[in-house]
């Protein structure tokens, strides 16, 4: 049994997609991210880091929606337009995540007119 999860912080999906799922209430997946302002579904801004910061906040409204948190996630995946913005991605997800690290895996991708896209796994701590 899976559960749907869907933050009015957020940007809206762009396909038939969830944006994140908690599977057995004990797992969320979250779905790639992209830049998107959650009012208007536009991309923010051209410049890498203010997508880049976007993203995670995108990240971080599904977590919450689905009663997580960045201490929860245990791994993430990075898709990047440009490998030249790799320090700057790394400055700004520094903001989000502290140690114990999550595992990470970081890919070269083409995102559409995206710079950057970020998806997660949370383990859930349910009493």
């Amino acid at each position: 049994m899976h559960q749907a999860v869907f933050s009015a912080s957020g940007p809206k999906p762009r396909g038939p997609y969830s944006p994140a799922v908690i599977t057995e209430g004990t797992l969320v997946f979250v779905s790639a991210q992209g830049p998107f302002d959650p009012r208007t579904g536009e991309i923010v801004a051209p410049t890498f880091e203010e997508q880049a910061v976007q993203v995670f906040e995108n990240v971080t409204a599904l977590l919450q929606a689905a009663d997580a948190t960045w201490q929860d996630v245990v791994k993430v995946q990075v898709f990047l337009a440009d490998f030249a913005n790799f320090d700057v991605m790394n400055a700004v997800y520094a903001q989000y995540v502290s140690e114990p690290y999550p595992a990470r895996t970081t890919v070269h991708s083409q995102i559409g007119q995206a710079l950057i896209a970020v998806d997660c796994i949370a383990a859930l701590r349910r009493a």
